[in-house]
């Protein structure tokens, strides 16, 4: 009971995310309509339009059957008979006190039989739950359905102010009215004698009606994330209630209404304004589990032991306490006080099970008496040294939590327990680990991040039940045996030893783990893995060799038949492994190698989705033999490659991406990576992470460089522009971003053109970072970590003050509403005003001590600190290797989830250009060499859909309108207008060369969905969308040539100088007709939109996956796209600029010879008509 709600009124906007309308949709048809009775003369038969549709019949008129005024009559309860004074006729009837009926004559008896037996299979149904959530309902539709039987309505996420009509569901048990408009509690809902459950939260009531008292029945009433302050005395005759919800409201104390209600068991304060809580005040309540998260507590006050024996569960999370003593609560089981700023613990272990203190301060913890009942236990991120000595005594101890200390050394007995499943001790400063291990039960061992050069000799012998090791990020030399014979009882399963020094003395001992099924041995010192170890890893699924000198993958390898994942990059490997004859393998890594050629076999893996091969110079590879791999990279060619200075000018920056999909086999995160954006003196970097969603991080990478670009134009102001980026990609994202979000982070690299002595210090380069959620950005200066962004999350008082004003609430895991952790991320727009997506934004000044900076997804800082990342990438000269080592070492510290990092290496010199440079000198021979292309992400093959077959909801980001100041700023390919993408451009060399330029997405007739306007350059053709690139530039020794116009056209012409566009043409003459009747377009081109020859074919080395908007190629070309290169094209161009030349000679020698103070002998660019 869904979508045909939305056709009733103008009240109802929306319709919940389910079924479509279409397919509701039962029988529709247009006949005769009587309404009444039909013995009254008064009432005569009309011709109108019938749809049956879910469980209503839908009355309208013929001529506006989907946009005039309709009738609906629900079903459910009510009647449909034979009318036999008429025939062919049916009467439906609605049930309810106010029933209507509407007689139906139809023309044959087939459609009354269809009709009939239809009707009476809705009529015969009883609807007990209706959801109408998110529908933007401003009232309750009365008209809409009237079942005796309904027992749960939904009315979360609108736009309520008040309710009527609520007495007709006299069998409702479950009412939920949360997230919507009320400022009074709806007094018609205290007469559902029947309501079990009530669900008021983020609303806008100040208080609570007397009459509350008289809905006995009730026994859930949620009132969170509203502005109570206090409670009427009349709730505490509410013998039935079992759960109260008054988190996040305005409550300064504990309301003396909870003292009778007897049946609560949680006092749920979480989020007020509690200043000090006095535990003596609590005896008389009957409440167990006690809730007082993220309150000001300055002082917690505990009274006698005997008279708070009752509470069991104490939550005191994100409080601001700096100390707590609750030994007198002697039968308490559960202590969270999780992120507070506490030095001393003191607790009671009588009946101790769980106690969480991560994230604080402490130096010591006081747990008497020993916790014999205790089986989970967290102290990470604190200042202890060493291991309380009554860890080891607690028999019952399962988890063991330390990491993030100061801890030098361990028991000597803690390993003994027989109860103890899972230890982690990482991030902390220990040498070694205790020996004895006797009974020892570990089945997760985590002591990565410490100073250990070994491991227990009898670690793998001991614990035969570890199936869980990681000990990266040490300094191991060896590992120990997994037996002392042949036989071996290992369970090991997986193994993480990244970041140690092993060497191949290590790989034998490997053998001996049978059931071994992750291996990560990256960033040590092998040379070489024999073939004979290899192959006894049978179960072996995923193998990590990168960052070592292996010049080989064993061949044996292929008696890993279960083996999916190799990652072997920045190794000296010469030879392409023979994995891809394994039938399971989905992901092959061998970037920065030394390959020279990959020979595949006849059929390729079905599920292999990622081959990378980037970082190997010397190898030669067909692209299209791999078409079918879903995500495949190579270097890009020589010849399109650009740095970001002139020809024969040593690049500012140059960069390496990369990304790796997560344990779920998922790539939640994209990367953007333009080295010449807008100009060859700027550049544009940035990281997406959807988390755990694909659509949202590829939408962004997509679209994100062609906002930027349009906001160039409108403002100049660094801050603004990046803000209104931001703003405008929400708007974008269209439905994904109502459902999903994403993290977001950009770096922009721009050139200021300014003096040396005005520099202060400073270079003549600024890098402008903007960031929302948990991507990061981080500048390496001089050798230190300088962050240039933040995060946003309700642990900033800040932003949880925004946060409350707009009545959200804070779940326990310390999300917005239950969905994310951070207050300002793209999408996720059902939770703003709470969360947004205005960005942080800082600017800095890029300096010769600047070396590199860094963006990357949330899992990478997740598991690394910025210091830890900039000082592990520093010495890595080539950024590919660097951005690979990043994700590799993220990997290798146990991070699931999807990663990305981009790393971008600078060469800022106190000389760097302080002037525009120099246009290309001419060539010599004559020839019309092409302007280098956009550098892009690298070449990327890939057979899925386009970008802009992946939403057609994204609009278009390319403006019909001409961009202000047009003379200045230019029309040239690579303007300020827009991004053509990934390595987008012609490849140059003497000729011109083109390929055709499609979008995938069915044909929307060339609309923009957010404007509704048609949109330049876009054409439809019924089923597909051609998109003009006018790449077609090109370059000539005359300095100013107007382009020909045809007959009736002014004669004005578009030169394009030096990069930049100017426009010739005769005094008067507008800018219409400037163009020569073409309209400008937002990638700064212009074309005519009349033509079909002006839809421009491009070849390169390879199809490139475009980035941005419509102006997408597809990852495959169409193989019924066929290119037609015309052969005469060159002897035509240069036909054309001789006669132009010879022209202009006739126009300035009788003048003496006069030019242009803008007329050069260099190399300038056209755009040419064809």
């Amino acid at each position: 009971m869904c979508n045909y709600f939305s056709l009733c009124s103008l009240l109802f906007y929306g319709k919940p995310q389910c079924v479509s309308g279409a397919d509701r949709v039962q029988l529709t048809g247009v006949f005769n309509v009587r309404k009444g009775k039909l013995a009254l003369p008064v009432n005569r038969w009309s011709r109108r339009h019938i749809t049956l549709s879910g469980t209503c019949l839908i009355v309208s008129s013929v001529k506006y059957a989907h946009t005039g005024k309709m009738h609906i009559l629900p079903l459910i309860g009510g009647k449909v008979e034979e009318v036999r004074r008429h025939s062919h006729c049916l009467a439906f009837s609605s049930s309810g006190p106010q029933s209507q009926t509407y007689y139906i004559s139809y023309d044959s008896y087939t459609e009354h039989l269809r009709w009939h037996r239809q009707a009476a299979k809705i009529v015969s149904q009883r609807v007990s739950s209706v959801d109408l959530s998110c529908c933007s309902l401003e009232e309750l539709p009365s008209q809409l359905f009237y079942s005796q039987d309904l027992t749960h309505l939904n009315l979360k996420h609108n736009y309520l102010t008040g309710l009527t009509h609520l007495t007709r569901f006299c069998r409702l048990r479950s009412l939920n009215l949360s997230n919507n408009a009320l400022s009074d509690f709806p007094l018609a809902v205290c007469d559902i004698t029947s309501l079990t459950e009530l669900n008021l939260q983020g609303n806008l009531l100040t208080s609570l009606p007397s009459a509350l008292g008289t809905m006995h029945s009730l026994q859930t009433l949620l009132l969170d994330g509203n502005s109570l302050s206090s409670l009427p005395a009349e709730l505490g005759s509410l013998e039935a209630l079992t759960y109260l919800g008054l988190s996040f409201n305005l409550f300064s104390c504990v309301p003396p209404a909870l003292e009778r209600l007897r049946g609560v068991e949680k006092l749920c304060l979480a989020g007020n304004q509690l200043s000090s809580l006095d535990m003596a005040g609590l005896q008389w309540l009957p409440h167990r589990h006690i809730d007082l998260r993220l309150n000001r507590l300055q002082r917690v006050v505990v009274g006698e032991a005997g008279l708070l024996s009752h509470v069991a569960h104490l939550d005191v999370r994100d409080a601001g306490l700096e100390e707590l003593d609750v030994r007198t609560l002697s039968r308490l089981e559960l202590l969270r006080c999780d992120r507070n700023t506490l030095t001393l613990l003191r607790v009671s272990g009588l009946a101790l099970k769980s106690l969480h203190t991560a994230q604080n301060e402490l130096r010591a913890l006081e747990v008497f008496p020993v916790p014999e009942s205790l089986t989970v236990l967290d102290v990470s991120r604190n200042h202890l040294d060493c291991v309380p000595d009554w860890v080891c005594e607690s028999t019952r101890l399962e988890v063991l939590d330390i990491s993030h200390n100061n801890i030098k050394e361990l028991p000597i007995r803690l390993f003994c327990s027989a109860s103890l499943r899972k230890v982690l001790v990482g991030y902390n400063s220990l040498r070694r680990l205790p020996d004895r291990l006797e009974k020892s039960q570990l089945e997760v061992l985590d002591v990565q991040h410490n100073l250990l050069t070994e491991l227990p000799n009898n670690l793998f012998i001991k614990a035969q039940s570890l199936r869980y090791l990681n000990a990266s990020a040490n300094k191991l030399e060896c590992l120990p045996p997994a037996s002392l014979s042949e036989e071996s009882f290992s369970s090991l399963q997986e193994l993480y030893l990244t970041n140690n020094s092993l060497t191949d003395k290590s790989v034998p001992l490997l053998t001996g783990h049978a059931h071994l099924r992750v291996l990560h041995l990256a960033y040590n010192q092998l040379q070489t893995f024999p073939a004979s170890k290899m192959a006894r890893l049978e179960q072996l699924e995923e193998l990590d060799l990168s960052g070592n000198r292996l010049r080989a993958v064993p061949t044996t390898i292929l008696s890993c038949r279960h083996m999916h994942t190799l990652s072997a990059h920045s190794n000296n490997i010469t030879v392409f492994p023979e994995v891809l004859q394994l039938q399971d393998m989905k992901c092959v890594d061998l970037s920065c190698n030394e390959l020279c050629e990959v020979v595949l076999p006849e059929t390729l893996p079905a599920k292999l989705q990622e081959l990378d091969l980037t970082g190997n110079p010397r190898l030669n590879l067909d692209h299209r033999s791999l078409d079918n791999i879903r995500c495949f990279r190579v270097d890009p060619s020589p010849s399109s490659l650009c740095g970001s200075e002139g020809p024969g000018e040593p690049a500012v920056w140059s960069h390496g991406y990369t990304e790796a999909s997560g344990v779920n086999n998922k790539l939640c995160v994209a990367a953007l990576a333009l080295d010449s954006f807008c100009g060859s003196r700027e550049a544009l970097y940035g990281v997406f992470d959807g988390d755990r969603n694909v659509e949202v991080p590829y939408l962004l990478q997509c679209t994100m460089g062609d906002v930027l670009a349009e906001e160039l134009h409108k403002s100049k102001n660094q801050e603004d522009y990046m803000t209104n980026t931001f703003l405008t990609m929400q708007r974008k994202l269209g439905t994904a971003g109502q459902r999903l979000g994403g993290s977001a982070a950009l770096c922009h690299i721009r050139h200021d053109l300014v003096a040396p002595s005005d520099r202060g210090g400073g270079g003549c380069f600024t890098v402008t970072a903007a960031n929302v959620g948990r991507c990061q950005a981080v500048l390496c200066r001089d050798g230190k970590a300088l962050p240039l962004s933040t995060t946003h999350t309700v642990r900033h008082q800040p932003e949880y003050q925004r946060a409350r004003q707009h009545h959200a609430i804070i779940t326990e895991d310390n999300k917005v509403n239950g969905v994310t952790d951070s207050t300002r991320i793209m999408g996720y727009s059902f939770l703003c005003p709470a969360v947004t997506p205005r960005p942080h934004v800082s600017t800095v000044t890029l300096t010769p001590q600047d070396e590199f900076f860094i963006l990357a997804s949330r899992g990478l800082w997740d598991t690394m600190s910025t210091c830890e990342a900039v000082e592990a990438v520093r010495n890595v000269p080539d950024s590919l290797a660097a951005a690979k080592k990043l994700c590799t070492l993220a990997q290798g510290y146990g991070c699931p989830d999807s990663l990305c990092a981009v790393v971008v290496q600078l060469s800022i010199t106190e000389d760097c250009c302080c002037e525009p440079p120099p246009p290309p000198p001419s060539p010599a021979d004559g020839t019309l060499p092409l302007p280098p292309p956009a550098m892009g992400t690298g070449s990327e093959v890939s057979s899925e859909v386009s970008t802009s077959e992946m939403s057609s909801e994204v609009g278009s980001t390319a403006s019909s309108d001409e961009p202000a100041n047009q003379t200045e700023k230019g029309m040239a390919l690579g303007g300020r207008g827009g991004v053509l993408g990934r390595g987008a451009g012609v490849y140059g060399g003497g000729r011109a060369s083109f390929q055709r330029q499609y979008s995938g997405a069915l044909s929307d007739n060339g609309l923009d969905s957010e404007d509704e306007e048609p949109i330049a350059g876009v054409f439809s053709n019924g089923s597909r969308v051609e998109v003009e690139a006018d790449v077609h530039c090109l370059r000539a020794r005359a300095s100013s040539i107007p382009i020909p116009v045809g007959p009736g056209e002014t004669g004005a012409g578009l030169c394009v100088i030096g990069g930049e566009a100017q426009l010739g043409a005769s005094s008067g003459s507008s800018l219409a007709s400037r163009t020569l009747g073409r309209k400008g377009r937002g990638n700064g081109s212009v074309a005519c939109q009349g033509r079909s020859q002006d839809v421009i074919e491009e070849v390169g080395d390879a199809p490139i996956r475009k980035q941005g908007g419509y102006f997408n190629a597809p990852a495959q070309p169409d193989p019924d796209d066929k290119l037609i290169i015309p052969p005469e094209l060159e002897e035509e161009i240069r036909e054309i600029m001789k006669q132009q030349q010879q022209h202009e000679q006739s126009q300035t020698h009788p003048q003496g010879h006069q030019t242009h103070p803008q007329s050069s002998p260099a190399a300038e660019y056209y755009v040419t008509p064809f």
